[in-house]
């Protein structure tokens, strides 16, 4: 089959990680692949560092800087023309709501991946309800996690047209190999000898790192740096937020790092505190690093990890967080039993191969 992938990246983070995934998958198994990344004007760095992987691994890449809506559809409208692809698969919002008609007005099947939803305020909402109406045009709405089915089907995607498939988990075509503790530490400035807590992710509201903010009070008499990797719209109130938690520069704001999943062997244990996921590559990221993990219970990640394999929290608990991280602490040998059978559900039940097979199903169904 001819694939084409439409999606609007950042430079790294989960979707563009899926997205590169897939991409390079595909082709391994003997398909032509084309992703096109559409940018607004000034983003074009993060676009390239997005599309070298793929580039690397023969996959066929296509930077459309758009100039507008209508430009953008044009741009896509030729690409289509161009490349004939059996499939488009979008994924995110403005991929989904601008660009899949454009293909479906030319016939041609369009399947999208719903990575999830951040909520937050009203623009956020009213964004995730146009692109839930767009859905139920679709000819496939692929759902990372099962409470994403049922929002699907709560917004009226036809149950039939929806598909729960879990993100799966692999390095990806010339990802940077992990460090070891020592190496790690060094890169990030952390001391060698503290008890590290590490939080990877976007700074905004749905990933919580003010959760994890208001639970550092409750740890003051712990010997810990705390290590936050990241960039968002929220970074300047977090860090404002921080200045009065009294922890003597021991908190440590990185900003965004490529490869951060190398760093993951720094941290003691690893935090996800989001109020809402789909399933986070992120945790799979430090599944994989074989770190401790402190997590909230939402979206996929329960059905990803048991309580035999990591701490399970309620979202937006600061003092649960805390009480899960003084466990760590407390109980180094638990935590990493723990550890160790998060990354053998990690190799077992969330290869690349068998991903790779329900994708392709998909496509087989849409155009047939």
């Amino acid at each position: 089959m001819i694939v084409l992938h439409v999606v609007a990246p950042g430079a790294f983070g989960g979707l563009e990680h899926v997205v590169q995934l897939l991409g390079t998958g595909l082709r391994g198994v003997g398909h032509e692949v084309h992703v096109a990344a559409v940018v607004g004007t000034g983003e074009d760095r993060a676009m390239h560092t997005f599309l070298a992987p793929l580039a690397r691994a023969g996959v066929h890449t296509h930077g459309l800087i758009g100039a507008g809506r209508l430009a953008e559809r044009a741009a896509i409208r030729r690409l289509c023309g161009r490349v004939r692809p059996d499939v488009v698969h979008t994924h995110g919002y403005r991929p989904d709501v601008l660009d899949a008609g454009v293909a479906r007005g030319l016939g041609i099947p369009v399947v999208t991946t719903v990575h999830g939803f951040t909520g937050g305020g009203w623009k956020n909402r009213l964004y995730e309800w146009l692109q839930c109406r767009a859905f139920r045009r679709f000819d496939a709405v692929v759902a990372v996690s099962r409470p994403l089915v049922t929002r699907l089907e709560g917004a009226g995607v036809p149950a039939a047209r929806i598909h729960e498939v879990p993100n799966a988990w692999g390095q990806g075509s010339g990802a940077a190999p992990p460090l070891d503790r020592r190496e790690a530490r060094a890169v990030l400035g952390l001391p060698a000898d503290a008890f590290v807590v590490g939080w990877v992710g976007r700074l905004s509201h749905e990933k919580g790192a003010d959760v994890l903010l208001d639970a550092l009070p409750h740890l003051r008499d712990l010997p810990l740096e705390v290590s936050i990797v990241g960039d968002g719209v929220e970074r300047r109130s977090l860090t404002t937020r921080a200045l009065g938690l009294g922890l003597n520069g021991r908190l440590h704001w990185h900003g965004a790092i490529p490869d951060a999943g190398r760093l993951f062997t720094a941290f003691d244990v690893f935090v996800l505190s989001s109020r809402t996921e789909g399933t986070p590559i992120v945790l799979f990221e430090a599944m994989a690093a074989g770190v401790p993990i402190v997590a909230t219970a939402v979206g996929g990640v329960p059905h990803v990890l048991s309580s035999d394999a990591a701490a399970l929290v309620a979202a937006e608990q600061p003092a649960a967080l805390a009480s899960a991280i003084r466990a760590v602490h407390r109980s180094a040998d638990v935590a990493q039993w723990r550890a160790r059978a998060a990354r053998a559900r990690l190799e077992s039940a969330y290869g690349v191969a068998p991903w790779i097979e329900r994708y392709i199903a998909i496509y087989r169904t849409v155009t047939s």
